[in-house]
């Protein structure tokens, strides 16, 4: 053996038995460490970087739920309660206490149900007492990949604004307020990703588990995530504008607003296929055709001098979230023109 270089590397020669056999000796501490005893088996699983990880026995069984308890007081105030739930859900733990010192009263129970039910995904309430309540997070990895979350996300993201600028030309301020509520679930899905995520990079054997390929990929999905979010919220921001104009727009800028809701929305639909096609190309034409959407918002901008100044403002801001929606996803063509450089290049 030679010896160690670092705290943890050492060089260790390769030796050939029986003909085609190659053996390496294991590190006399790190067998005792692990409790391995001759005839165990190892796992070895071999990396993106072509180096081997070797697996003590009884690894995969240590990862068990992490749990985590909240004291809480009933003067506390319930949001920030619920936010301590939303920040041990998003770094990993799969059971949370949360425990009072005497009651938890009405108002804090009643914020702690919503925020599981509307926020977090595959997290249930599983235990309710007058003192206690338990969030366990049920679903695993098979069961919704970080790619299937995300599609979901492209899908209700991509929904809202068509649904918001339809509410537009009906003005109907119902569907608008669906619009809004719609915001609430990509939310949800965002954080189931970004739990999946910090839980990869955490333990980086379970990349594959969770759908990815690398750690280039986390980083990756991790900024496509906002970019998706951002899209969402944009696509509510038109809806919250809508319930303020009364009256039906000019003809010539509803169909201005149109034109660029429908250019804004294919350059969405063309990000998400250039990302699960892992498509370099696709991903090259978005950034160059996003440029067009400034010159439209302009266009709209001139139209609508012409109306009532109040509307002129709404119509103002829509453009804006309009513009914004093709800018995110020339963000996220950017980020998969990074993931496929090397499968184009070849």
């Amino acid at each position: 053996m030679v010896p160690m270089r670092d705290n943890s590397t050492e060089i260790r020669k390769v030796q050939k038995t029986g003909g085609a056999t190659y053996i390496v000796s294991l590190p006399k501490d790190w067998v005792e460490e692990n409790r391995i005893k001759p005839g165990d088996g190892l796992a070895i699983r071999r990396l993106e970087d072509a180096s081997l990880q070797i697996i003590p026995p009884g690894t995969r069984e240590k990862k068990t739920a992490a749990e985590a308890k909240i004291g809480i007081s009933q003067g506390d105030d319930p949001y920030k309660i619920a936010r301590k739930v939303i920040s041990l859900y998003l770094v990993g733990y799969n059971v949370i206490h949360i425990v009072s010192e005497t009651k938890i009263t009405p108002i804090q129970r009643e914020v702690i149900k919503n925020y599981v039910r509307e926020k977090l995904v595959g997290a249930e309430l599983i235990a309710d007492s007058p003192s206690e309540m338990t969030i366990q997070v049920l679903l695993s990895y098979p069961e919704l990949s970080v790619k299937d979350a995300l599609r979901r996300m492209f899908l209700i993201a991509s929904s809202m604004q068509k649904e918001a600028i339809s509410a537009l030309e009906k003005l109907d301020r119902g569907a608008a307020e669906e619009v809004i509520r719609l915001d609430d679930e990509v939310d949800r899905f965002s954080m189931y990703v970004i739990r999946q995520i910090k839980l990869a990079v955490q333990d980086p054997r379970s990349i594959k588990e969770i759908g990815l390929r690398n750690a280039r990929d986390c980083l990756g999905y991790r900024l496509i995530v906002k970019s998706v979010e951002r899209i969402a919220d944009h696509a509510a921001l038109i809806a919250e504008k809508v319930k303020l104009i009364n009256k039906p727009l000019d003809k010539e800028v509803l169909r201005g607003i149109v034109n660029m809701s429908a250019f804004a929305n294919a350059l969405v639909e063309k990000s998400v296929l250039a990302l699960f096609k892992e498509d370099y190309d696709i991903a090259e034409g978005i950034i160059v055709e996003k440029e067009r959407a400034k010159s439209m918002e302009e266009k709209v901008a001139k139209l609508a001098l012409e109306i009532p100044r109040e509307d002129s403002i709404n119509v103002r801001l829509i453009t804006e979230s309009l513009r914004r929606i093709a800018e995110y996803s020339s963000d996220i063509a950017e980020i998969v023109l990074n993931l496929t450089v090397g499968e184009s290049t070849g």
